[in-house]
């Protein structure tokens, strides 16, 4: 039944009504920035794979910042920055817009000087536009401006909380990590109170990067990491989702979506999106939501995998080894032993070949923890993608 509104954001962060589960780690986050509205600083890094929710959690512990701690929060996407100048620019243009309607945009504006600029047609907007110069002071200045935007704003709010989220192309710049160290020992060294949370969002190979551009910064960190959600939580986001709309569900259609979904939100939303385009009549049943995850599996695939790597599954025998690998009970661990043991002749013959292209792709590494011959899935996507597939692929032949 076509809906004017859904509740799924694929490729999203999740709307703040749909947002489910992570209470430790908010808690942990909230710690952080009611430090922060006390004047006394603080850093963390939120980690986890990709689809696992990172963005959707800092969106809403920043909301949930701003309600219970009256900090002012700014969440900063940095997708394709690497540059120090263009990350200032970035946080305070969304410092600057996100203040609009808030009733100390005008404090915000003077603070920002005369880089505001009037923008869009009729002029209702407004940029922040500064110099290559004034930039590179930005940067520079950075910690002492925090401060004096705190002041400036400290009869509405009790302090700042920044999220700079998408760092991937930061994070491999030893300036970044530089920067980092500097900012946090500049504080650290100051006399005065600083009201100040700043909270990295990305990957834990991004942390990891920084950490061997500055070693200093491992201890610097509070570290936040993401795990899936738990099957209750699951059912949870798809109910609550489902019944915003006046959706209903049948018991067994509601465990498919729950089974299929492995604790990922951006699968959620993309089998729930998928589901809810099928459906005709209002009712979730079996046969939508299965069809819903059948479709669910190859947008996933081709969203979610690089296109070398959904190119080279294209090989049929490399899609039955990948369907044996992901048929449980293996997981996303497995041993070459096990999965020698369940495939033909023919596969067996290609199986070390098939290692070393997903190897070399990305998808695969040695897992050194659990000896000689065992593997593990970088992405949990990537494995879901190709656990989905293989149950797919058993449905249609029964």
């Amino acid at each position: 039944m076509p809906q004017e509104y859904s509740p799924f954001t694929p490729g999203q962060p999740v709307p703040v009504e749909f947002f489910v589960g992570r209470s430790s780690e908010v808690q942990e986050i909230a710690r952080m920035v009611e430090l922060a509205s006390t004047g006394r600083f603080s850093i963390g890094f939120l980690t986890g794979e990709r689809g696992i929710g990172k963005s959707s959690l800092a969106s809403f512990v920043r909301y949930f910042g701003e309600r219970e701690h009256n900090v002012l929060g700014v969440h900063v996407f940095l997708g394709g920055v690497h540059e120090l100048p263009e990350m200032a620019r970035r946080a305070f243009d969304r410092l600057l817009k996100e203040s609009i309607d808030r009733p100390w945009h005008q404090k915000v504006r003077s603070f920002l000087g005369n880089h505001v600029r009037q923008v869009g047609l009729f002029g209702i907007t407004v940029e922040f536009a500064a110099s290559s110069q004034d930039l590179q002071q930005a940067v520079h200045d950075f910690a002492p401006s925090i401060k004096r935007l705190a002041e400036t704003i400290e009869e509405n709010r009790k302090g700042v909380f920044l999220i700079l989220d998408d760092i991937n192309g930061l994070a491999q710049s030893e300036a970044f990590a530089n920067w980092l160290k500097s900012l946090v020992d500049e504080i650290a060294t100051s006399a005065q109170p600083c009201p100040f949370c700043l909270l990295l969002v990305g990957l834990e190979e991004r942390r990891q990067t920084l950490v061997q551009h500055q070693p200093s910064l491992a201890r610097v960190f509070r570290l936040v990491e993401i795990t899936p959600w738990s099957d209750g939580e699951t059912r949870q986001f798809f109910e609550k989702a489902f019944a915003s709309i006046h959706v209903r569900m049948a018991p067994g259609a509601l465990q498919t979506l729950t089974t299929y979904t492995g604790g990922f939100p951006a699968v959620a939303h993309e089998i729930g999106d998928a589901v809810l385009r099928v459906d005709t009549d209002g009712y979730i049943d079996a046969r939508d939501a299965l069809q819903g995850v059948v479709s669910a599996a190859d947008v996933i695939g081709r969203k979610h995998l690089e296109p070398q790597v959904y190119r080279a599954i294209r090989s049929e025998r490399y899609r039955a080894i990948l369907r044996k690998v992901a048929r449980e009970p293996f997981g996303p661990q497995f041993r070459r032993a096990e999965i020698m043991r369940r495939l033909p002749p023919a596969e067996k013959r290609v199986l070390d070949n098939f290692l070393n292209r997903m190897k070399r792709l990305g998808v695969v590494v040695p897992d050194a923890e659990r000896g000689r011959g065992a593997y593990r899935f970088i992405n949990r996507l990537h494995y879901l993608y190709f656990w989905m597939e293989a149950q797919r692929t058993q449905q249609s032949r029964v």
